[in-house]
């Protein structure tokens, strides 16, 4: 008997053990303030085995899970595709010529561009026939008549914490956000684009949610392939999102589009500068969107300068200079380099 009672007694002070253990370690974890998780590499493993392997949402371009930019000239396309992938991804049903593999989702659609007006237009035949989206879609406006509260520091810092309310309210997994610069006031602030990003990846983190943020490109040389130093305050924006594709306008053919991965961690480059996506835009029926035409070489879509084009470029520069233009507003407004600009001007002065 005094053995069975021993045994038992080495049991229960094996269980307090354990117990003492657990409650130390999560005292150790609620005390924590350290801004550093560490654990071993294995334990980060087995961890990473418990979360569902990410899903291709809009094809190699977006999957589950990421914080995800997509950028473009002005009136090139943005939002037409965005919308496209929201009512796609809203449905479960993949865009023509392009892979989905998840079922259903709720996708909130955070407009800051169009009015309702406007977005009628688009989606409907001269304002007749409308398309009927999903109801797995939500629009998202800007209230105009809210006040901010006055616990926020400003209205960028209540507008970025509205966004979790959309997710815990209406159970949004998807959010798109058209467009960025909407959301700071100044794009090109490197500060305010790393304060954001990490907004973005803090919600993405806790609520496990998918966002696509879609962003301008200052004017750029169209006779290049699209970096991602074409994207504005790119380097922030850069090295704080998962993955990253652009929307390209074909020099040749103005209703062309194409689609370039820029940036990606799911995935390999498949859509590369040898093998873009190609579309047109149009309206068949009641619905603008992007019309996937095949595959291509980016440089077919690029900008080709004759020595006509390239002489008249030279004049326009040394023009602005004799203006007292600084070289960066030259390259601005002529989308070149900078470097170009001022090799030009050293050429021609010599």
């Amino acid at each position: 008997m005094g053995k069975k009672k021993l045994i038992k007694q080495e049991n229960l002070d094996a269980i307090n053990d354990n117990i003492d253990k657990h409650q130390k370690e999560t005292e150790k974890q609620e005390n924590n303030t350290s801004c550093f998780l560490v654990k071993t590499a294995n334990q980060w493993i087995d961890e990473a085995k418990l979360s569902p392997i990410p899903k291709l949402l809009f094809d190699k371009f977006l999957f589950e899970g990421e914080v995800c930019v997509l950028f473009a000239d002005t009136n090139v396309g943005k939002s037409i595709l965005a919308v496209q992938i929201a009512d796609s991804i809203s449905r479960g049903k993949a865009i023509k010529g392009f892979e989905i593999e998840t079922n259903p989702q709720k996708v909130a659609y955070f407009d800051f561009e169009l009015s309702n007006k406007q977005f009628e237009k688009r989606y409907s035949n001269n304002y007749k026939d409308h398309y009927d989206f999903h109801k797995n879609l939500l629009r998202v406006e800007i209230n105009t008549e809210a006040e901010m509260p006055k616990k926020f520091k400003d209205y960028e810092d209540y507008l970025r914490n509205s966004f979790e309310l959309v997710i815990e309210e209406y159970g949004a997994k998807v959010l798109i956000i058209d467009n960025i610069t909407y959301l700071k006031s100044d794009n090109e602030r490197a500060k305010d684009a790393l304060v954001l990003m990490k907004h973005l990846k803090s919600i993405n983190k806790k609520h496990g949610v998918s966002i696509l943020v879609l962003a301008h490109t200052p004017k750029r040389d169209a006779t290049k392939p699209i970096t991602k130093n074409d994207l504005s305050g790119s380097k922030m924006l850069m090295n704080f999102c998962d993955s990253a594709f652009a929307i390209g306008e074909s020099a040749s053919m103005p209703s062309i589009r194409y689609i370039k991965q820029i940036k990606q961690r799911n995935s390999e480059q498949v859509f590369h500068s040898e093998n873009v996506a190609v579309c047109k835009i149009g309206n068949p029926n009641n619905f603008l969107k992007f019309q996937f035409e095949g595959f291509g070489s980016e440089s077919e879509h690029l900008k080709q300068y004759t020595a006509s084009d390239l002489s008249e470029r030279d004049d326009q520069i040394m023009d602005m200079k004799e203006e007292g233009l600084p070289n960066t507003q030259i390259a601005s407004r002529l989308g070149v380099s900078e470097g170009t600009v001022r090799n030009t001007i050293k050429r021609l002065a010599a």
